[in-house]
Parts: C-alpha cells; sequence; structure tokens
C-alpha cells in the first residue's frame, strides 16, 4: 500500500528534488518506498519559511486552528487501514499495535482541537496594597515562535503528532525532522497538513541525515527545540541549544513493583503487554520487574508461561505479537546484552535466541544491576526479574538509578499507592498498571536523565507558549 516515492514538505508544498532515502521493510529487510531527503540549503528554506510565517499563525483565529486539526483527524481516520500497513512496514510494527497507534494519532489531533480554542489566561487582582488597588492585571498565552522537531522511529506517527498538533493549536510555525529509519508516517501527516489553509510556510516535514541536522540544533531562529529520542543524544542537544527552549523526552528503564497481595492473574497479562506489546520498543517499556517475595515464585512461573505462548514473526499477520527490532544491529547488541548478563550470573528464564532483526521475548533473573540489561535502556523484548521483601526496599530499588519517566505499582492498599506516589522519582505513577499504559491527554515525561518538560496536548500547548502580562492603571 505504499508508494513508490514520497516529497518532503517545504513550507507547507510537497517537493520531489530527490528519492534518495530508501525505507525498508523492517521484516524482509527489502526497499519499501523511496523518500525525497533534505540537504541543508532545503533545511534554510524551510527555516526561513517558518520565520516569515510567524505573523500569520499568530493571527489565525482559533476556530481555523481547531479546524485544521478536525480535518486531519477525519483525514486519518478515513485511511486508519493504510496508515497501519505503513507503520507494519517502515516500522516493523505488528498490526494489532499499529492498529492501536493510529487511533492514538487520531484521538491525539482530536484532543489537540479541543484544547486550540481553550488557551487560556485569567485576570489578577493588584489591588493587594494600597500602592496598586487602582491597578489591574491579566495575563494571556501567545505563541512562542517557530518549533525545531524531532522525532523517534519507534511510534513514527503518534510521537510526531504529539509535536505537530499543539504546535498547531498554539499557532507556532514547525519544522520537523522525523527519523530516517521510519519517515513516511510523519509525511502522510503531512499530506493531510498541505489540504488545509495552513498559511504558507506554517510547516514543514524534512527527513535528513544527522550530517545536515544541525541547524535543527543551534539556528536562533528557532524558538524551541521538542526531541524525543535516547538520553545521549537529548542531552548533547540541549547543550548545544543555545537559549531557545527545550523539552525533552529520553529514555527509561521502566520498573513494575508487584506488591504480595497483587491479583496475580491480572499482573501477569498486563505484564506481558507492558513488556513485549512491539518488540519492547517503548521507552516506558516494562525492563525492571520487582516483585515481593512471597509472590515471587508463582508470578514467575506464569509469567514464563504465557511469555513462552507469544507468537513471533511477520508484523503483517493478525496473530503476530512479536515483531523484528528496528534493525538486525539492535537485535544483536540486545542479544549480546543478554549474553553479557548471563557470563555474569544471571539466569536466564526463557527466550534470549535472535533470528536476524527478530529477537526472541525474554525474561532473566539475578541480573547484577551494573549490568546494562538492569542499568540502562534495553529497548527490546526483554524484563528483568527480582524480589524484594518489604515495600520501602522495593521503593528504593526502583528509584536506583539514572532514569525516572514512569513507574507501575501493584498494591490494593492505598496508603502505599500515596507512598509510592510521593517517593517515586518518576514523572508518573500508574497504579495496579504497568507503566507503559498512557492516553495522550495526561501530562507526560521524565526526571533524572530522562527529560525535563511535558507533552500531552494541553502541556505541550503551554511549552510551545509564553506568559503576556498586561497592567492596566485606572486613572481619574
Amino acid at each position: 500500500m505504499l508508494k513508490e516515492t514520497y516529497p518532503y514538505y517545504l513550507g507547507g508544498r510537497a517537493e520531489y528534488p530527490n528519492a534518495d532515502l530508501a525505507v525498508t521493510d523492517k521484516f524482509t529487510g527489502q526497499t519499501a518506498t523511496r523518500v525525497a531527503l533534505a540537504d541543508r540549503g532545503a533545511i534554510e528554506r524551510a527555516i526561513a519559511a517558518a520565520t516569515q510565517a510567524v505573523e500569520p499563525m499568530r493571527a489565525l483565529p482559533s476556530h481555523r486552528r481547531q479546524a485544521v486539526l478536525r480535518h486531519c483527524a477525519e483525514r486519518f481516520a478515513a485511511r486508519a487501514e493504510e496508515l497501519a500497513q505503513t507503520l507494519c512496514v517502515e516500522a516493523g510494527k505488528p498490526i494489532r499495535d499499529a492498529r492501536g497507534e493510529v487511533g492514538r494519532l487520531i484521538d491525539t489531533f482530536r484532543i489537540a482541537a479541543e484544547e486550540s480554542v481553550r488557551i487560556l489566561g485569567e485576570v489578577i487582582p493588584l489591588d493587594r496594597t494600597p500602592r496598586s488597588e487602582n491597578y489591574v492585571g491579566m495575563w494571556r498565552r501567545v505563541p512562542i515562535g517557530p518549533c525545531s522537531l524531532i522525532s523517534p522511529f519507534n511510534f513514527p506517527l503518534n510521537l510526531a503528532a504529539h509535536k505537530i498538533a499543539p504546535a498547531i493549536a498554539a499557532g507556532c510555525p514547525f519544522v520537523l525532522k522525523p527519523a530516517s529509519l521510519t519517515p513516511v508516517g510523519a509525511l502522510q501527516i503531512g499530506e493531510a497538513l498541505a489540504e488545509t489553509d495552513l498559511p504558507p510556510g506554517a510547516f514543514s516535514i524534512l527527513p535528513c541525515g544527522r550530517d545536515q541536522a544541525e541547524p535543527f540544533v543551534v539556528d536562533e531562529r528557532f524558538k524551541l527545540l521538542s526531541f524525543t529520542g535516547s538520553a545521549e543524544v537529548g542531552w548533547g542537544l540541549k547543550a548545544r541549544a543555545g537559549r531557545k527552549r527545550v523539552v525533552l523526552e529520553l529514555g527509561g528503564n521502566a520498573a513494575c513493583l508487584v506488591d504480595a497481595e497483587a491479583d496475580l492473574e491480572d499482573v501477569v497479562a498486563r505484564l506481558v503487554i507492558g513488556a513485549f506489546y512491539q518488540s519492547g520498543q517503548s521507552c516506558i517499556s516494562v525492563q525492571r520487574i520487582l516483585v515481593h517475595e512471597d509472590l515471587y515464585e508463582p508470578l514467575r512461573d506464569r509469567l514464563v508461561a504465557a511469555t513462552r505462548a507469544l507468537t513471533m514473526g511477520d508484523p503483517k499477520e493478525e496473530t503476530t505479537f512479536i515483531g523484528p527490532m528496528i534493525s538486525e544491529r539492535e537485535a544483536a547488541r540486545l542479544e549480546a546484552w543478554i549474553g553479557q548478563a548471563v557470563e555474569r550470573g544471571a539466569r536466564l528464564l526463557c527466550g534470549g535466541g535472535r533470528h536476524g532483526a527478530l529477537h526472541e521475548a525474554t525474561l532473566i533473573e539475578n541480573v547484577d544491576p551494573a549490568s546494562p540489561l538492569w542499568a540502562e535502556e534495553a529497548f527490546g523484548p526483554v524484563a528483568v526479574l527480582a524480589s524484594f521483601r518489604d515495600f520501602e526496599e522495593g521503593l528504593d530499588r526502583v528509584n536506583a538509578g539514572r532514569y525516572g519517566l514512569q513507574a507501575g505499582v501493584f498494591t490494593r492498599d492505598i496508603h502505599k499507592v500515596h507512598r509510592a506516589w510521593e517517593r517515586l522519582e518518576v514523572g508518573g505513577v500508574v497504579v495496579n498498571d504497568v507503566p507503559s499504559w498512557r492516553v495522550d491527554h495526561m501530562p507526560y515525561g521524565g526526571v533524572k536523565e530522562s527529560g525535563f518538560g511535558r507533552e500531552g496536548l494541553r502541556w505541550a500547548i503551554e511549552e510551545m507558549t509564553e506568559i503576556r502580562l498586561l497592567v492596566v492603571r485606572r486613572a481619574g
């Protein structure tokens, strides 16, 4: 269902200067389509166009921004199966997961449409002292200006949408760099945007190589950089970004804490999904499973059985749960991490095998906390099991490490719920479900090396706007 070639979008218009970027089918390894690749000249033109579009976008009434977003949501709904099949090919995403991502794409644009007409301010009474009793204040949010957006490979549609939709809702022109491994989804969003009456220059979507991408980071005409990707890359970008505002949604190695009184059957069902959906290639995938010692052995045995039952193979097949990782290189890297953990004394419970870019769903215990498999982001279909004696110890073990995106806690004790919310050093705590659970209008982001700033439509819009104050003196 993919076209033979795709353009990039520069200043809102499709351009076909070349077809230099080959996009592969991640299951077969064969070229599936070709995409126009931007050079420095194209990037410069896009930034200049975005700068010219600042005032037209700022002047665009909120109902017209809402209409753009609603149009996109309607077009995505009409093309839902086409978009899902594209994800299946370019990202290797199992078709059921791909359809789920398309549903979230539609939700994201619909929620952004709602938020676009309720970007509120407030009146501030200033008569707190005699000297200010004749003054009144009020503030409103105004668009920050041109935005540089960089999205990752693992959710080619929805993570691009979490940058594009709030930028439109806020009235900010933008230039988006999608991941070179999976650029087609973002370009399909561009197809819908190009059908609208956005001002010229309002958006550009430019696949490009890293060697060409420096202006996305350093160009001072951009007033905000929003990046989703690895911690190593993200913090490096921030160091070079200059005075612009930066929002980073980075990596994690999410933990799930299972207390003694948790419902075993329910926990196992949720852990399997949280650890292995889309082959574990999510920054909030369940990587560390910490289980109370009274529940550890029965949970482990049931989880191993459920994991072994997962079907691995062609992501286009309806029964496939584990598809390919994004590349054979990444699958080999994960295989090496697992092998290293076993050499250090870990016990492999199931999985561990690799077939090209396909990596088996893997469970492993007794992993050295210094091992990359425990301390770093695995970003693949693997989960590490460990036990704890009491809840406070479990919280300490969740907090150990440099990441803090989301955590899951299975417990029936409301006091432990509040204790976890108080103590866990993460951006979000999910109770009685896995940390990989997300709804697109909630505030989403991390602490420590998992980044800062928040996505989720309302919060992303706030990041893309500035507060402007008005003070009025009542004279006479």
